[in-house]
């Protein structure tokens, strides 16, 4: 870390930080370059989202654990935080990320209230058990290089697989277990794939309120408003259909031109803003806040 005026430590900016070779990821791997994308988060996050409430263990520990109503883009804000720090911060910031995650995760574990699809009321969740951790880590691994391959560049049989080693990584840093982790990325769109089509993914109620707040948008900071109509779309277009039908969201052809003119408009807008945000300091945001169990 660079000295500040007074001889103190201050936070390197974001083009120190890809710069880096002091943590877990090279300024060559892909995982940095698709993070780097503001396409990535700004119209990936909702169906993000999304995909991990579809299964009701993880609705339920979100709606019972957190203030999602008015709080959701604040969590999602500082869950990007987190991610950000293991990858593009030292193996010290990125450790003491995961620890910091880790121990938030264990502080959300109950009981469901009522039957939440094939889950009868009473079964116990907990945001520490590892296949639903492996889930919420498969949704960001999935839209991640969705919505990269889709708006940003074609990636390579090989950058697809070094990503999935580098999200790996990330996710084992998170607490995620190794053991249930997919060994490779046809590995792990098999797992993808017979989940989406199982019985244990369904969009519950507790889903469908948390998807009114995703999409609604009424509690996104002021700046990012503009960007909701774009972000409604690209919610829709990754999600897989059934779900899609499910959550009841409409897709069509004119819904997908407007979404490609909305990506478009969004990377020419971004991009003198990159230039500036890379010399910022880049500071850390708390790890999520959780409501008392």
């Amino acid at each position: 870390m660079a000295e500040d005026k007074t001889g103190g430590p201050r936070p390197r900016s974001h083009a120190e930080r890809l710069a880096s070779r002091d943590g877990y990821f090279t300024p060559e791997s892909v995982i940095r370059q698709i993070g780097n994308s503001p396409l990535v988060p700004l119209l990936g996050g909702g169906a993000a989202v999304l995909l991990q409430v579809a299964h009701p263990l993880v609705a339920a520990g979100v709606t019972e654990h957190s203030d999602f109503r008015s709080d959701l883009w604040h969590r999602l804000l500082r869950t990007l935080n987190a991610l950000y720090l293991v990858v593009y911060g030292s193996k010290e910031e990125a450790d003491r990320t995961g620890r910091a995650v880790q121990a938030a995760h264990e502080r959300v574990r109950g009981h469901t209230r009522t039957r939440l699809g094939m889950f009868a009321a009473g079964t116990p969740y907990s945001a520490s058990d590892p296949e639903l951790m492996l889930w919420v880590h498969g949704t960001l691994v999935d839209t991640s290089l969705a919505l990269y391959h889709r708006f940003v560049r074609r990636l390579s049989s090989e950058e697809q697989e070094s990503y999935y080693r580098e999200m790996a990584l990330v996710a084992r840093i998170f607490g995620t277990s190794k053991d249930v982790i997919p060994p490779s990325l046809s590995d792990f769109r098999i797992y993808f794939r017979e989940q989406i089509a199982g019985p244990a993914i369904v969009v519950t109620e507790p889903a469908r309120e948390v998807a009114d707040v995703v999409l609604r948008a009424r509690s996104l900071p002021a700046p990012l408003r503009l960007i909701a109509p774009s972000h409604r779309l690209a919610t829709a277009a990754l999600l897989p259909p059934r779900l899609r039908e499910e959550y009841r969201l409409e897709w069509d052809l004119p819904r997908a031109l407007a979404l490609r003119a909305g990506a478009h408009a969004l990377r020419l807008a971004a991009a003198p803003l990159l230039v500036v945000a890379a010399r910022v300091p880049t500071l850390e945001i708390p790890i999520p806040r959780l409501r008392p169990s």
